[in-house]
């Protein structure tokens, strides 16, 4: 019998059996249904379509030109993209890595072998010489497993939900730095205008304390009502010195976001926005394919069930061949002899009895992280569907709360003017002016937060619905 029929006979019994027992069927993943329910969105509001607000590009939700550069900008170089896409290139490497795990493993070298024997062991001492003993081969190994249980195919279905959650990460990354750069550069434009606003009370102050000091003067009013008055005045100039403050720490902020040195940001002024929002909410599963982190949660919990697989394939024998070849000869010159060639092949099922309940700790601590996998899915779903909530209602409240809000200002604007009034006629209290400026610029501002609010409610909306990585 040659090399090759022994061969056959011993490879084909073994490759039989590991084709007959990997036709075992293995179970698939499947999203738990119960997860995402259609009443996640404490609305009324249902879908007309299945497009969500959410899946719509970020340069048609923010369409300043300014804007538009700085998010470019950001989506390039902020740090935390960059590390996520090193952890895509990471993942992947591992990825490619579970796909050879099918392969053999292979290894060819030379190899050189002195030997001798002591004198004072049992054998030496018969011969009473020492021999020594040279041996040169060039052998190549074959390790090679068979996947009977799927183990292998399980931890590389595990690898790509890895690797899927890298990719999930960074689309995650770059949701939240869109609106987190939107946010910071309608928050300055709202600075901008607080500050106007804030320019505007200062001068017109000043005004009312030249009138009260001329009016001290006439004998209608009395120094009280100028220190009063001049108060106002620094109090409005102390405000602006907080605003100043407030825009150059949000300019620090944003410039962090850019990933540059703090500096001065370009920017529009507020007026010329127009914030296209629409409160398409799309269904509540479409969360699952377009917000990234809920993404990225599935994928951990596919991730856990198909390591508890290969966890729980780890209980059944293993099928391994191993095969050496090559050749061997202790004179370097018939090395290359058809006599010095040799091979071995082995091949044999190993199954585990006892080893120190490793395979049972490891079983037992998947099903465990599958679990805690599964609750993350369900409390990311959860908590998206609370932040869509979240911000459907901020954004529906606040053009009631505006308006309300106008109305107070016209109020208090008139109550200045016949305070004011009242008071160049003797017939009133300067008091009465003092509360009714207050009360005006704040209401002023008031109004500047509210339409910001109103800003940043559609931004997180956006988001929360998925918006911003595409």
């Amino acid at each position: 019998m040659n090399i090759y029929t022994q061969l056959k006979s011993v490879l084909f019994p073994l490759l039989l059996a590991a084709v007959l027992t990997s036709c075992a069927t293995a179970t698939a993943y499947e999203t738990p249904s119960a997860v995402v329910e259609e009443t996640l969105y404490r609305t009324d509001q249902l879908p007309t379509d299945s497009l969500s607000f959410g899946q719509v590009s970020w340069r048609e939700i923010f369409t300043d030109p300014i804007l538009q550069g700085h998010i470019s900008k950001a989506l390039e170089n902020n740090i935390d993209v960059r590390i996520a896409l090193q952890n895509i290139v990471s993942a992947e490497a591992y990825l490619k890595q579970s796909k050879a795990a099918y392969l053999p493993t292979i290894s060819i070298g030379p190899n050189y072998t002195f030997s001798t024997q002591s004198l004072n062991t049992q054998s030496g001492q018969m011969l009473l010489e020492r021999s020594n003993r040279s041996q040169w081969d060039l052998t190549g190994s074959l390790n090679w497993e068979a996947d009977i249980w799927g183990k292998m195919a399980s931890e590389q279905r595990a690898q790509m939900a890895s690797y899927l959650g890298t990719v999930s990460a960074h689309q995650s990354i770059k949701s939240d730095l869109v609106a987190a750069v939107a946010a910071s550069y309608f928050q300055l434009l709202t600075f901008d205008e607080q500050k106007r606003i804030i320019n505007e009370t200062i001068t017109l102050r000043k005004k009312n304390l030249e009138t009260t000091q001329a009016l001290k003067e006439s004998g209608t009013l009395s120094e009280v009502a100028v220190q009063q008055s001049e108060a106002l005045v620094h109090n409005a100039e102390s405000l602006l010195i907080n605003i100043d403050v407030q825009i150059e720490l949000l300019e620090n902020t944003m410039s962090l976001l850019l990933a540059e040195p703090s500096a001065a940001i370009q920017r529009s002024s507020l007026e010329t926005q127009n914030l296209p929002i629409a409160l398409d909410l799309g269904y509540p599963s479409q969360l699952l394919s377009n917000r990234p982190d809920v993404r990225l949660a599935e994928l951990n919990l596919m991730q856990a069930f198909e390591l508890s697989k290969a966890a729980k394939a780890q209980f059944y024998p293993s099928l391994r061949i191993t095969a050496s070849g090559g050749l061997q000869s202790s004179d370097l010159d018939n090395l290359f002899s058809a006599n010095s060639l040799f091979a071995n092949v082995v091949g044999g099922l190993l199954q585990p009895v006892l080893n120190k309940r490793q395979i049972r700790t490891q079983y037992e601590v998947s099903l465990a992280n599958k679990e805690i996998a599964y609750l993350n899915f369900r409390r990311s779903v959860l908590g998206a569907g609370k932040e869509v909530s979240d911000a459907i209602k901020m954004y529906s409240s606040q053009d009631a709360f505006i308006a309300l809000k106008e109305k107070e200002l016209n109020a208090y604007r008139k109550s200045v003017v016949f305070s004011q009034e009242l008071v160049n006629y003797g017939m009133a209290n300067y008091l009465e002016v003092i509360n009714a400026s207050v009360n005006q610029l704040n209401a002023e501002l008031n109004i500047s937060n509210a339409r910001y609010a109103k800003m940043q409610s559609g931004i997180e909306l956006y988001r929360a619905l998925g918006g911003g990585w595409k």
